[in-house]
């Protein structure tokens, strides 16, 4: 069953280059100095879901942060988005946390697809971490055209839950009957509030065509780590091969 992440504090808050509040948490003490890994979640994600994860940091003698990203959670949003936006807040981020100083970012799915652009940008990062970020390559299952104009059209037009419905069957690729089971649940109304966020993770994936990034992968002089499940289908897997090549 699942069961819906809680705020066991409220969170600490940043402003972001353009004025957007970032709200996020920080696991562990960061004025020991100790290394700070800063979490950037995918599609539908918030803070909360990387809580856990942020905690067994701590547990471990880091520092630990998890972030709403703009749009999200606690955190504000200001038109109109751009990627370069997102690596403001990751940036504003890191410099609330430290001062000055440097982190390491580990990215999940699209949120892996952020870090690498914010790298290649020359965010304060010593180091990245990301884990299978969604590149259609070959063996992907087709995006649909004009996949990110579709998604901002439905939600400029107020249809939240279809644009939700767009994006898991037409862009994770669950089957209709799953994704039909879902609606009307605890789940579905969690993770649908964030449909109006769901085009910004489809920009850092490259917008309407998500081709994996030759040439920003090439621009990043940060040590990358790319992770993929053997679980995972090779086209999932492949992406990560790719940034090590």
């Amino acid at each position: 069953m699942f069961e819906i992440p809680t705020a066991t504090r409220p969170p600490q808050t940043t402003t972001s280059a353009d004025g957007t509040t970032i709200a996020y948490d920080v696991h562990g003490d960061a004025s020991t100095g100790a290394p700070v890994v800063v979490c950037v979640g995918g599609a539908t994600n918030t803070r909360l879901e990387w809580s856990s994860f942020c905690d067994a940091l701590a547990d471990r003698g880091l520092v630990g942060v998890t972030y709403d990203r703009r749009g999200r959670g606690d955190s504000t949003d200001t038109a109109p988005y751009a990627v370069a936006r997102e690596v403001e807040d990751l940036t504003a981020v890191v410099e609330a946390v430290r001062a000055g100083g440097r982190a390491v970012a580990v990215g999940f799915s699209s949120g892996a697809a952020l870090v690498l652009r914010a790298a290649a940008a020359g965010a304060p990062l010593e180091r990245a971490v990301i884990m299978e970020p969604p590149y259609r390559i070959e063996g992907s299952p087709p995006l649909p055209d004009a996949y990110c104009d579709t998604l901002e059209a439905m939600i400029a037009e107020g249809r939240n839950d279809d644009a939700f419905e767009y994006f898991q069957v037409r862009a994770v690729g669950l089957p209709q009957e799953m994704v039909d089971g879902m609606k009307g649940t605890e789940m579905w109304a969690y993770f649908a509030r964030t449909a109006p966020t769901l085009s910004y993770d489809g920009h850092c994936l490259g917008g309407n065509v998500q081709a994996f990034p030759t040439e920003v992968v090439a621009g990043i002089e940060a040590p990358i780590l790319a992770l993929a499940s053997t679980g995972s289908p090779p086209f999932l897997q492949g992406p990560a091969r790719m940034v090590g090549e």
